[in-house]
């Protein structure tokens, strides 16, 4: 049997601790989740047959503030995938400075075998099924992988039901009408390319000589692609869960997001107004993506992409991660012997959890700002946090990841240390 995936991002955590001074107590705490639930939602489908599917909620550690983390609706949903997400968003919030805890939840389905209707009870059913572990100051949900501002205002309008009062803080990630972020749904493409401008010029990288593969045409992944097109560099290939494509003078970005809207798929095309054609390219599976000799690689697709099994086939020089945990332990150490830059996860794709902060923020004052605002804002933490993150990389000569979660690790240790002592197993 394989390693389980909390197992293998459970190994991050071992070696960072090497260069950081936490007390036995602190150290153990950490690797293991706070709490975990898990619920059994029936729902009755369109067609009057019950059907029982299987719900998570990890609150992996709530020292440093109230635990946030998305939904994720998918097939291979499990405890063991929502656990190493929960702490992965632990050190995410650490490493960005947002007083929030780590957590995540999930749901066991295809989401595109149900109608909108069936979706709208299984959300509901979800909360129904959690409301007691979850709260604005206690746990936050928010989207992820297959679920959407539509679904958060399901959540949200389920819980105010229950609760029998408004909560507009109790999940992030919501429509703008009733109470969400403006930039929240485009947060984790903006903040992962304030990352990439921040981090490539050190490098002496311009982005008119860079050429990029994004692994991973969804929400995230298709938003920073055309951001990046926007700026100048050339998006060469990119993915979705049914295959991809590639064009080595580049490929039209915004035609190619237009024709998936509209089509439900990828083609390299190129589009005029109305009038597109479609342009000479290749296609590619997601594994032959990974392969291709490009400067920049995004993995924006699911975890455990890149393993021991296909890392020596990468050929990037620079590797961002937008998805999380997309590079498994194994394949990291060899990515850095290789050379290859790593710019891990809890940094790169925390411009989602950033502006979710931002609107949990809104939602407690009844202040609201403009999009300029925001992404002012959101610009300003991430350049902060990854000028830092860089500086410690630095000093301790170390990858960029290991010294993300030093980062983290110091700012989860000073805050359980300024909590005091706790005596767990003496009563009285």
């Amino acid at each position: 049997m394989s390693e389980s995936l909390f197992a293998d991002a459970s190994r991050r955590l071992e070696r960072a601790l090497k260069y950081v001074s936490l007390s036995e107590d602190t150290s153990e705490r950490l690797k293991y989740p706070k709490s975990s639930l898990i619920v059994s939602i029936p729902v009755r489908m369109d067609n009057g047959e019950l059907r029982i599917f299987q719900g998570y909620r990890v609150r992996y550690d709530d020292t440093r503030g109230p635990s946030k983390g998305g939904v994720r609706y998918h097939p291979k949903v499990s405890l063991d995938e929502v656990q190493s997400l929960a702490f992965w968003m632990t050190f995410k919030c650490a490493v960005l400075n947002i007083p929030f805890g780590g957590a995540k939840g999930g749901i066991t389905v295809n989401p595109k075998e149900l109608s909108k209707l069936e979706l709208e009870r299984l959300s509901r059913g979800y909360v129904d099924a959690i409301a007691d572990f979850i709260g604005p100051d206690v746990d936050i949900p928010a989207p992820d992988v297959y679920t959407n501002p539509m679904i958060m205002g399901w959540m949200m309008d389920q819980y105010n039901i229950i609760k029998r009062q408004l909560s507009p803080a109790v999940v992030t990630g919501k429509p703008v009408t009733i109470g969400g972020s403006l930039g929240r749904d485009t947060a984790t493409a903006t903040g992962a390319f304030f990352v990439i401008q921040n981090l490539l010029p050190k490098f002496n990288r311009t982005p008119w000589e860079t050429t990029v593969a994004v692994q991973g045409f969804g929400n995230a992944g298709a938003e920073l692609a055309e951001l990046l097109w926007n700026a100048g560099y050339k998006v060469v290939a990119v993915s979705d869960s049914q295959g991809g494509i590639y064009a080595k003078q580049g490929l039209d970005i915004p035609s190619i997001r237009r024709f998936k809207e509209a089509n439900k798929g990828i083609k390299a095309i190129y589009c005029e107004g109305s009038v597109c054609n479609i342009v000479e390219h290749e296609i590619l599976t997601n594994e032959q993506l990974l392969a291709l000799d490009v400067d920049v690689l995004v993995p924006a697709a699911l975890e455990n992409q890149i393993t021991a099994q296909n890392v020596n086939d990468v050929k990037a020089k620079f590797i961002f991660e937008v998805a999380n945990g997309p590079i498994d332990s194994a394949a990291d150490l060899i990515l850095e012997a290789r050379g290859i830059q790593v710019f891990p996860d809890i940094l790169v794709n925390a411009g989602g959890v950033t502006v979710s902060y931002f609107e949990w923020v809104q939602n407690r004052s009844g202040l609201y700002w403009t999009l300029e605002e925001v992404n002012q804002r959101l610009q300003h933490k991430m350049v902060e946090e990854t000028e830092a993150i860089w500086t410690k990389s630095q000093e301790l000569s170390v990858c960029m990841r290991t010294a993300a979660y030093v980062y983290g690790l110091q700012r989860l240790g000073e805050a359980m240390n300024a909590k005091g002592t706790r005596d767990y197993y003496l009563n009285g």
